[in-house]
């Protein structure tokens, strides 16, 4: 999903690609989730229980295996929690606020 956050980070809030790849090479210190059968069937249990998209679905289970406690994204409700990851946006100043 780094390639997301590029995209995301260049076209959405406008950071030049020079310094998104260098955030990128920065991520190289943290968890990486392996997507395995295990999380796909996790994945589609979720997004059919929780009415979220697959992709969604599978970002968020990756999240959980991560033990992360937030999920930063625009495409989910703030302040929802799902599988014990708390649903922020990025870009509203109050994650409580429905875009």
């Amino acid at each position: 999903m780094l390639q997301e956050f590029y995209v995301a980070g260049t076209s959405k809030l406008g950071v030049e690609p020079l310094l998104a790849k260098s955030i990128l090479d920065s991520f190289e210190n943290m968890e990486v989730v392996r997507i395995d059968p295990r999380l796909i069937g996790e994945a589609i249990d979720t997004s059919i229980l929780s009415r979220i998209s697959f992709w969604d679905s599978l970002v968020l289970v990756a999240a959980e295996s991560a033990k992360c406690e937030v999920l930063y994204t625009e495409d989910l409700n703030p302040g929802q929690i799902i599988r014990g990851v708390r649903i922020e946006n990025p870009l509203l100043s109050d994650p409580n606020r429905s875009p």
